[in-house]
This record gives C-alpha cells, sequence and structure tokens, in this order.
C-alpha cells in the first residue's frame, strides 16, 4: 500500500465555487435571491456570477489580484463571492461602517485592483482613495446602482456614475461571457478571500484564507447547524464579517434562498420572518438582545434557528430569545478560523431542565466540530491541559483544516500565533468544563487583574444583563492606585423606564450576587456603547475611556 500515492484524480483541488455549479444544476429553477422587488433563481446567480468573472478577467484582474468590495448585503455582495475567485481574483469585503482613513489603510495594505463600492458608500470610497499617497496606483472603481437606496439618499447624483468609476456593476454583468470557462484554483491553498479582523482590537490584521479552508468550514457549518436543503436564510449577519461565517457559500451547497437585506432592525426582521418563512439566520448576541426587547411582540408562529456568535451571550438574553420561538444555536470562532469551529452541541438530556439552566449551559461555547482536529484550553506558561474543573483559566488553542494560512505581509504575528507546536493561539481565555465543553472568559487583554485576582468581565456582564433595567453592559479594567485595576461598567438603560436605576444601586445589585472583588466599582451610564458593525462591543474604546478617568482609589480600599 506504501506504492500507491495520490494521483490528479484523487487529489483535485477542493473549492466551495463547484457548490454554484451544482445547485445551477440541482435547483435551477429554485430562489437563490430575494431583495425587495428583485428574484433571482439558482440559473440567474450562476449565470450572473460567471458573467462577471468573465468581464474581470477582461479588465486585466489576474490570478491572485486582490479585488475589494464595499457593500451592505445585497444581491451583488452574495453574486461577488463566487464572482470574484472565479476570475481567479481574491476577495476582499471590507466593513462598509470603517472611516475612510482605515479603508485607505486597508486598500493600500492589499494592494487592491478593483473596489466594488455600493451606491450609498461612494462618499467613503472617494474619500478613502483622496487619503491614498500620490505616488500609489488606486484601485479601479465599479459602482453598485441599488434604485431603493437611491431613493433613499439625500445626494441627488448618486443614480449617475461620474467619471471615477469606470463602470456600473450591471453593465459588467451585461458585457460579460455567460459561458466563461472560470479559473480553477491551481492548488487547494491558494487564498480565496482576505478578511481584516472587525476592530474589537485597534490595529486591524489582514486574515487569508485558502481554497481548502473555506470549503472545509463551509460543509462543517451546514453539518453542525444541521442545515437541510433549501432552507429560507435571512442575511442578518454581515457578509463582510468572516465571508457571513461561511454561509454566503454554504447557501448555494444547500440550495437556500438568500433573503438579503441591506439594513435592519427588530420590525423589518419580524416582517421578512413573515413574509418569506424564513427558517434560518445569523447575529451577534446584540441581534438577540435586539429581537427580545421589541415591545409588544408575540411569539413566533413557526420557530426560526438562529445562530450566535462574536461575543459570548448572556444567559438571561438566550432565555428570553428563546421564549419568543427562536432556536438558538451558540457556537464560537475567529476571522482566523473563517467560520465557527466551536459549538455548544445539545445534549437530549437538557431539555429536561429548567429553562434557567438550560440558558446557561447554552452560553457556553462548546466542543469542537467535526471538521476541527483538535480544541483546547492550556496553561499559557507550560502549555499543558487545563484542570476540567470549570475555573482554571487557560488560553482556547485550535487545530484543524480551515485555520488561516496566515497574516498577509505580517510574518511575526503569523509565527506569533500559529506556533510550531501545531496549534493556533486564539488570545481568548477560557475553561473546561467537566463534561468537556470549554467556556470563554474573556480575551486575554480583557482580563482584569484586581489585587493579584483575575477576574473575568464575562462573568460580571452575566450578572448585569440580568438586571431589569439594563439592555447592554460591558465591563473593562480601570487603573487604580490600591489594586492595580478594578471593575468598571458601562451600561445602557432600556428605553421608556419611569425610573432609571443609580449607580449605587446596581452596584449593590452585583454585590449580591458576585464575590465582592469582582463586583464594579463605577458605573458609567451611556446612550449605547460602541459596537462594531457585526456587534461586538469595542471594549477598547471603552478601556481608553476607563484609563482617562483618575484612579478609583485614593488610599486604602476595601472591596
Amino acid at each position: 500500500m506504501e506504492e500507491l500515492k495520490p494521483r490528479p484524480a484523487s487529489s483535485y483541488p477542493l473549492t466551495p465555487l463547484g457548490f454554484l455549479e451544482r445547485a445551477a444544476t440541482v435547483y435551477g429553477d429554485c430562489t437563490s435571491i430575494i431583495y425587495n422587488n428583485t428574484t433571482y433563481t439558482w440559473s440567474d446567480t450562476h449565470r450572473r456570477c460567471l458573467q462577471i468573472a468573465s468581464s474581470l478577467s477582461s479588465t486585466g484582474i489576474k490570478r491572485g489580484h486582490v479585488v475589494s468590495v464595499l457593500a451592505p448585503n445585497i444581491p451583488a455582495m452574495y453574486e461577488l463571492h463566487f464572482a470574484v475567485p472565479m476570475a481567479g481574483a481574491v476577495l476582499n469585503s471590507i466593513n462598509t461602517r470603517l472611516d475612510a482613513r482605515t479603508v485607505s489603510i486597508l486598500l493600500r495594505h492589499c494592494e487592491s485592483k478593483l473596489l466594488f463600492v455600493d451606491t450609498l458608500s461612494r462618499s467613503l470610497a472617494l474619500e478613502a482613495l483622496s487619503l491614498l499617497p500620490p505616488n500609489s496606483k488606486p484601485p479601479l472603481l465599479v459602482l453598485i446602482g441599488d434604485d431603493s437606496a437611491d431613493a433613499e439618499s439625500s445626494d441627488s447624483s448618486s443614480s449617475t456614475v461620474d467619471s471615477r468609476f469606470c463602470c456600473t456593476y450591471e453593465s459588467l454583468v451585461k458585457k460579460g461571457d455567460p459561458d466563461f470557462n472560470w479559473v480553477r484554483p491551481q492548488s487547494e491553498w491558494n487564498p480565496i478571500v482576505l478578511n481584516y479582523t472587525s476592530g474589537t482590537t485597534s490595529s486591524p490584521k489582514g486574515v487569508v484564507h485558502s481554497h481548502r479552508g473555506t470549503f472545509m468550514i463551509t460543509l462543517d457549518s451546514l453539518i453542525e447547524w444541521e442545515v437541510p436543503k433549501q432552507p429560507v436564510y435571512l442575511w442578518t449577519l454581515p457578509m463582510f464579517h468572516a465571508n457571513g461565517w461561511s454561509f454566503t457559500w454554504g447557501m448555494a451547497a444547500v440550495g437556500g434562498t438568500n433573503v438579503c437585506v441591506r439594513k435592519f432592525d427588530a420590525p423589518i426582521i419580524y416582517s421578512l420572518i413573515k413574509k418569506h418563512g424564513v427558517t434560518h439566520m445569523c447575529g451577534a448576541p446584540v441581534v438577540l438582545n435586539m429581537l427580545s426587547n421589541f415591545p409588544d411582540i408575540k411569539p413566533l408562529q413557526i420557530p426560526v434557528k438562529i445562530l450566535t456568535a462574536g461575543a459570548p451571550p448572556p444567559a438571561a438574553v438566550l432565555f428570553r430569545t428563546e421564549a419568543l420561538g427562536f432556536i438558538v444555536s451558540h457556537g464560537y470562532g475567529l476571522t482566523e478560523t473563517g467560520g465557527l469551529v466551536v459549538s455548544c452541541t445539545w445534549k437530549r438530556g437538557w431539555n429536561k431542565l429548567p429553562a434557567t439552566e438550560r440558558a446557561r449551559l447554552k452560553a457556553r461555547q462548546g466542543v469542537r466540530t467535526l471538521g476541527m482536529t483538535e480544541a483546547d484550553v492550556v496553561d499559557t506558561e507550560s502549555g499543558l491541559s487545563v484542570k476540567r474543573d470549570g475555573s482554571t483559566l487557560g488560553e482556547i488553542v485550535l487545530r484543524g483544516a480551515c485555520i488561516m494560512l496566515g497574516y498577509l505581509k505580517d510574518p511575526n504575528g503569523t509565527n506569533k500565533c500559529t506556533k510550531e507546536n501545531g496549534w493556533f493561539y486564539t488570545g481568548d481565555v477560557g475553561v473546561m468544563h467537566p463534561d468537556g465543553y470549554m467556556e470563554i472568559k474573556d480575551r486575554s487583554k480583557d482580563v482584569i487583574i484586581s489585587g493579584g485576582e483575575n477576574l473575568s468581565s464575562v462573568e460580571v456582564e452575566s450578572v448585569l444583563y440580568n438586571h431589569p433595567a439594563i439592555i447592554e453592559a460591558a465591563v473593562v479594567a480601570r487603573p487604580d492606585d490600591y489594586w492595580g485595576e478594578t471593575p468598571c461598567a458601562f451600561v445602557s438603560l432600556k428605553a421608556g423606564l419611569t425610573q432609571k436605576p443609580s449607580e449605587k444601586e446596581i452596584i449593590e445589585y452585583c454585590r449580591a450576587k458576585l464575590p465582592h472583588y469582582m463586583v464594579p466599582k463605577t458605573v458609567v451610564f451611556k446612550e449605547e456603547l460602541p459596537k462594531t458593525s457585526t456587534g461586538k462591543i469595542q471594549k477598547f474604546v471603552l478601556r481608553e475611556i476607563a484609563k482617562g478617568m483618575s484612579s478609583s482609589s485614593t488610599g486604602e480600599s476595601k472591596m
């Protein structure tokens, strides 16, 4: 048997792009995309992607070139997840909520050759290009038109194309060849996407994923979430966030219907669920919070499966969301893993437990998915697995097929987190429970060290979220002359309260439910907490505010 080696037929490059070809054959006359009054079938989507890929090749886009897109969850954004790599290029989806300076830095860093720009991001893109160094070659600009967005825009010129844009998206579709022989990867290790980290830290990194890794995470996610054939999927998770956790390609694999939505709030979500018979959706815990706090909402007539990740969801939010008829699944992943690689896989026996206990269990991140080789929590000094006691802190480490190729132009950063021992070090602090399920306690930089005690901000936040007046909470370290650091809570309150709690009342509430060293010494009320586009609270912003406060101790303190 040792003489048998891989042959071309058995080692042909894996790529998620083949899912679209298959969808056009199997689900050709079935609905692929719904957006306002626009509807496409899988045959339409396949043809349009080939035409865009053909036009990109004609424009001079070659294998390995970076093509960027600045757009929300609209049909063009979905199509570009196939069309760009079908031209051999690498797709770079840019967060639409970034400022022009940051967009400019990203475009320069990845040396983008072409930038697709949604009509409402036009001024952002033009300002970003104006900030590029004079000697750098700016990317070509292609405008993605949208009649509904143009009608809302205050810019009267938004429906016209100025000379700074080489053409429109639809013109590329029209002139492209629907029989284009798309550019297949030479190796499954070729890059397919470049994603910049979402900004919970102040310095984004360019994460590069391969065709192989993306193929694996896509199938892995469909299996773990038990996605059936032809679901109706509502795009409440930005596609620019880790490519929608791989469900951009995943919906083609199962012939699903993509319900695209430019922007949303709770009424829009509930309306689209009812109108289109939505079966699945994803979102950060902030989306769950939005849905569960919408006033006078009645429980869903037909359950909707919702997958949440991106930040540890408070058990109170999970409990409220499930009470409305949503079936919540919870997982964990990073931009560097391309999707969710740890999942709180549900055990049937847990259904017999009280609702509050079910919510507590579901708030844990869980166990590795099938596509991950190993996942563990290790001691940062010895590198050994921590005790399975649910309290010993360690760093979450992963190894498996969908780990990134590395950070673009950052070999030191790549080597720092993907080490020679074969592990990817996440920088997330967690514990391992006796049943083998892991739970995140914090980002390593978010752990508060008060009087020598390591304090998990997530635990304090979970208590704050149970307070009847609080809608959002985040806890960070505030410098303290005596303790070194103390917990500082930032909270926003629910609308329409007849009586707002004071700082003292919230501190006393926490004191009744937490060890005294974990109780916030400071509570700051804010109308809304700063967030990334995917709903993660930007703790680095809050840490800077807390640092700017004077020390919370003036002498000896007692806690």
